[in-house]
C-alpha cells in the first residue's frame, strides 16, 4: 500500500518531476523540493507519510538531512541516489533510510520499493508496545524499554497528551496546564519546556521522538500514550 502524502527531495528537477507525476497518478500526494533547506523551512516538515531522499542536495546533505528527519518521525525513507559504494550505504542505513535504490531505476521499482517498507513499518507497528507515562515514578517509558527522567513541568505537558488521545493540544491549553498566561513570555516558556522535554527523550531512546509542533495550533503526541 502506497502512503497518502510523500516528500519528494531530488534537485534533478526533471527526474524529480516525472516521478512526482508517476506517484501521484498512483494516488500519493506529492510535495516536490528541490532543495533540503526548502523542506526544513517548509510549515510542517515532519507531516508526511513517507520521504523520498537524493543524496548529493544543496542545503543539508542527504544523510544529515535523514538524521533530522529520523528525529521527528519513525515513517519510511527511501534513498534514491546515483552515489555508490559500501560506504555510501553504511552511511545512508546508520543514519536512519530503510532502504536504498541506486539510479537509474525504474519508477515501478520506485513504487515498489516504496510498498514494501511500508509493509515493514506496518509489521512493526502491530507488535509495537505504546509510551507510558508513569505518574508516581514520574517516567516517561518508550516502546523500547527506555526511561526518561520528566520534571514537574515535562509531566503536566505529558498529562495534556494522554487526555487528548492522539489529537492536538493547542498552545493556549498547554500554557494553562503549566499555570501560566497569554502573554510572550508564556509562550517562550511554553517552547523552552517543550525543547527540553524533546531532548530528554532524545537523549533516552534513539527511537523517533513522536512530539510534533503542528504550525500555527500546537502540539500532537503521534503515537500511543497510557498512563500506569
Amino acid at each position: 500500500m502506497l502512503p497518502k502524502t510523500l516528500a519528494l527531495i531530488d534537485d534533478d528537477r526533471e527526474y524529480a518531476e516525472f516521478l512526482s507525476q508517476f506517484l501521484t497518478e498512483q494516488g500519493v500526494k506529492v510535495d516536490l523540493f528541490s532543495d533540503s533547506n526548502d523542506l526544513l523551512a517548509h510549515t510542517e516538515p515532519y507531516r508526511y507519510d513517507f520521504y523520498v531522499v537524493d543524496l548529493s542536495l544543496p542545503g543539508v546533505d542527504g544523510v544529515n538531512l535523514i538524521r533530522v528527519i529520523r528525529l521527528r518521525s519513525a515513517v519510511g525513507i527511501l534513498v534514491v541516489s546515483g552515489q555508490l559504494g559500501p560506504d555510501v550505504f553504511t552511511s545512508v542505513m546508520g543514519a536512519g533510510a530503510d532502504m536504498y535504490l541506486a539510479k537509474p531505476v525504474q519508477f515501478e521499482q520506485v513504487a515498489m520499493a516504496i510498498k514494501a517498507v511500508q509493509r515493514r513499518a506496518g509489521a512493526a507497528s502491530v507488535g509495537n508496545p505504546s509510551w507510558r507515562l508513569d505518574r508516581g515514578g514520574q517516567q516517561l517509558l518508550a516502546p523500547d524499554g527506555a526511561r526518561v527522567d520528566l520534571s514537574d513541568l515535562d509531566l503536566a505537558v505529558l498529562e495534556c497528551f494522554v487526555n487528548a488521545n492522539g489529537e492536538t493540544v493547542s498552545r493556549e491549553q498547554l500554557r494553562l496546564q503549566l499555570g501560566h498566561g497569554a502573554d510572550l513570555n508564556a509562550a517562550d516558556s511554553l517552547n523552552a519546556t517543550i525543547y527540553r522535554l524533546r531532548r530528554r527523550i532524545e537523549k533516552a531512546t534513539p527511537i523517533a521522538v513522536p512530539l510534533q509542533s503542528k504550525s500555527r495550533v500546537g502540539y500532537v503526541f503521534r503515537a500511543p500514550i497510557q498512563p500506569l
